[in-house]
């Protein structure tokens, strides 16, 4: 076990924040499980250990459906915080079997590869459309006009949300992705437990409208699977719908300007991607690795463990950091290169076992068909400011990113 007192390992220090990877491979030297006082979390920077717990199902996302806060030995959250929590808790991501098993169940098929197919076109001829305009005005910002209105678009129209509310999603989520990040101060948790009660009373009048007339949607979809016999309490379909929004487009928007940051930074591996298309589904996961939008991904340990010598005790928090998992140099050959044609790439980006990302085939279909477009419609695209990324450490992207045409 190695201590992390003296190390680089900062992520509320900016410069971390711009570049965390020098810090990850200080981590990953140190050893393969480091305490962290400061957030009260045992550091699991390797890749083969992330991919390992990812599966444990000693650890869980949480532990209430097995212990009370005081058997486990934690504080429970705040009063005032109880709208956020309420609305995070009944979410897939954070339950575990068999709420997990029965809501994953139903959820699943939305995304089946087949109904995933069927949404190509959509999908397409968004990308194509946003890029479209993007070309005309000769350029703007990448992010506000091509990567955020694609993938809110898409998942509000799987769910169901009327075009005319649409942009009122992004607001909340990133408000309640806020709480996500670690130690989060009192003022991002008020807004969180603002945004988590205007979107649940929101998407409770959605529901009752729905009920009185049923659409081609998933909320529809829900409800009818609800009335067949497989319960869904009113809170577990708010909070799966809150759920689905945030995580169908946070990681997207994020990987598309994280990745195409990552592309005007190295120019070469861009000239060989615009020399060749085909390169795209393997430049997607090369992006994706290079700069993952999701940084850390926390569990609970719900029994003892041993990593290398050191008990890891029930009760206690697990950080396994996917940025340095996805540049570990035991996996990933010479990992600090962006390698668009890196064949072995088994990268953990969209995280592993029973809570591996069920949208990943719907957001590779999005990077690939904005990536298309901007490929085919603005082959001069270039970055015309330096662009500053957002304070997260989390979850990981840019405020903007400022592009020109020709």
């Amino acid at each position: 076990m190695a201590a992390a007192a003296d190390l680089a390992f900062d992520p509320w220090d900016p410069a971390f924040v711009a570049d965390p990877y020098p810090a990850y491979a200080e981590l990953r030297a140190r050893g393969r499980v480091i305490r962290y006082e400061p957030t009260d979390q045992w550091l699991v920077p390797r890749h083969a250990d992330v991919s390992a717990l990812l599966r444990d199902r000693r650890l869980g996302r949480t532990y209430q459906h097995r212990f009370t806060h005081e058997e486990f030995g934690r504080t429970a959250p705040p009063p005032e915080h109880e709208p956020f929590h309420t609305l995070n808790d009944h979410g897939m991501l954070d339950l575990e079997p068999p709420d997990h098993t029965r809501i994953r169940r139903l959820v699943s098929k939305a995304f089946t590869p087949r109904t995933v197919e069927r949404l190509q076109p959509y999908v397409r001829g968004l990308a194509d459309e946003l890029v479209a305009k993007l070309v005309e005005a000769g350029g703007g910002d990448l992010l506000r006009d091509v990567a955020e209105p694609l993938p809110v678009a898409v998942i509000a129209e799987m769910l169901g949300i009327p075009e005319a509310d649409r942009d009122r999603l992004r607001p909340w989520s990133a408000d309640i992705c806020g709480m996500y990040e670690l130690n989060p101060p009192e003022e991002t948790a008020r807004r969180a437990v603002r945004a988590s009660v205007e979107f649940s009373d929101y998407l409770r009048e959605l529901i009752a409208e729905r009920r009185k007339e049923p659409g081609d949607d998933l909320i529809s979809g829900l409800i009818a699977a609800h009335d067949e016999g497989d319960r869904l309490t009113e809170q577990e379909m708010i909070s799966t719908a809150v759920l689905l929004l945030n995580a169908g487009h946070e990681a997207t928007v994020n990987a598309t300007v994280n990745g195409w940051y990552a592309l005007f930074r190295n120019p070469g591996q861009l000239a060989a991607l615009r020399a060749d298309h085909s390169l795209i589904p393997s430049a997607i996961e090369e992006l994706m690795r290079y700069d993952t939008p999701l940084q850390l991904f926390e569990r609970w340990v719900l029994e003892d463990i041993e990593i290398d010598g050191t008990t890891i005790p029930r009760g206690t928090e697990i950080a396994m950091l996917f940025g340095s998992a996805n540049h570990d140099p035991e996996v990933f050959a010479d990992p600090g290169r962006l390698d668009l044609t890196r064949a072995d790439n088994p990268h953990i980006s969209f995280s592993a076992g029973i809570h591996y990302c069920i949208g990943a085939p719907l957001a590779r279909m999005e990077l690939a068909a904005s990536m298309t477009a901007l490929l085919r419609r603005a082959p001069t695209l270039s970055l015309a400011a330096e662009p500053v990324r957002k304070p997260n450490f989390v979850i990981r992207g840019l405020e903007e990113l400022s592009v020109q045409v020709g």
